[in-house]
């Protein structure tokens, strides 16, 4: 069997093609198009292709397996599939030289290729996720061009700046100079509009994410983010090891009798630990009867621990929930609340 392998960049690539002895067929530097890569590995038959997990890998893997090539997207962090854990000489050779003898040898450890649907869902949510970016930087310095003048701009939701900026009586000349921030916020806002009602009306045709709803805290985009995080909820063994894909587990440095955890890991989706963070501050600061459990273990290890962590590990038990319901394909169901409604 050929075996080809892929240091992937965004404007070139170098590609290794070895046979099964190891003998290089081909070494080099290519421009990264779909055209390209095809021809390249073209006139060997069907071969094995690996390739890092990476912005680009996705397409290109589809495109090469188009070609009747099996191709494996490997997880960039394994660091026997590089055969040392340290290189004092890192070159685009050497890596593509280390990727080929990986996968003639099976040194590697496949990523996890995400489905289009939630491709797609995760875009969507990272171009919301800029907008929002944007917006709250426009409305900082918004704020710091008022406070330079004295002034200070009322409470109230980011929808309603422009009209809270308008409600105020500004000194001569202010108003041009704060114009464009204006503008921007007043178009910017119909269009994350646009997009919030856009992934509301998405995540009501998902049945998964209408159950993952159903925990307090959690509304359409912290069950979509979620969703399209996890992707599927089968490659997870277990609650814990959903909650540590997000990054939500301490870091741990134990030996013997000795037991250290710290900090929690912060690995896998920024975005969807941030949600879940935000989702326990929520249904921590909730009065709801549905949070009545949850708040009361929330408080007795904010008693302990302190708020921050009492509201990492809220994120933390939030996750497990959510995972158990997708996995078991059931509701959040409280036991106080049920006692109540039966009663």
């Amino acid at each position: 069997m050929v075996y080809g392998a892929i240091d992937l960049h965004a404007r070139f690539s170098q590609i290794r093609i070895v046979d099964e002895a190891g003998t290089v067929l081909s070494d080099q530097r290519v421009p990264t198009s779909r055209e390209r890569l095809v021809a390249v590995f073209s006139g060997h038959g069907a071969m094995r292709l690996l390739v890092e997990a990476s912005t680009e890998s996705e397409w290109v893997a589809q495109a090469l397996e188009a070609a009747g090539h099996e191709v494996i997207v490997a997880d960039p962090n394994y660091g026997p599939m590089y055969g040392s854990l340290r290189r004092r000489v890192k070159t685009d050779k050497r890596d593509v030289a280390a990727l080929a003898e990986a996968v003639r040898r099976g040194w590697y450890r496949p990523a996890h290729r995400v489905s289009r649907t939630q491709r797609t869902v995760r875009q969507r949510l990272s171009i919301r996720r800029q907008l929002v970016r944007v917006r709250s930087g426009l409305i900082a310095k918004l704020r710091a061009v008022l406070r330079q003048e004295g002034l200070r701009l009322p409470r109230g939701t980011s929808r309603t700046v422009p009209d809270r900026v308008e409600g105020l009586t500004l000194p001569a000349g202010l108003q041009e100079v704060l114009s464009p921030l204006i503008d921007a916020l007043s178009a910017l806002g119909p269009i994350l509009a646009a997009q919030d009602r856009a992934l509301v009306q998405h995540a009501a045709t998902d049945a998964v994410v209408e159950r993952l709803q159903t925990v307090p805290g959690v509304g359409p985009i912290v069950a979509l983010t979620f969703r399209a995080a996890l992707d599927r909820v089968d490659r997870f063994p277990s609650a814990a090891h959903a909650s540590s894909s997000v990054g939500l587990v301490p870091r741990e440095d134990s030996s013997a009798e000795r037991q250290h955890r710290g900090h929690i890991t912060k690995l896998g989706s920024t975005e969807a630990r941030s949600m879940l963070i935000q989702a326990a501050w929520s249904c921590w600061r909730s009065r709801t009867v549905r949070t009545t459990r949850l708040r009361a273990w929330a408080d007795a290890l904010a008693a302990r621990r302190g708020k921050r962590i009492a509201v990492v590990a809220l994120a933390r038990r939030l996750s497990r929930i959510l995972f158990a319901i997708w996995r078991d394909e059931t509701t959040f169901r409280d036991p106080v609340t049920e006692a109540l409604t039966v009663a």
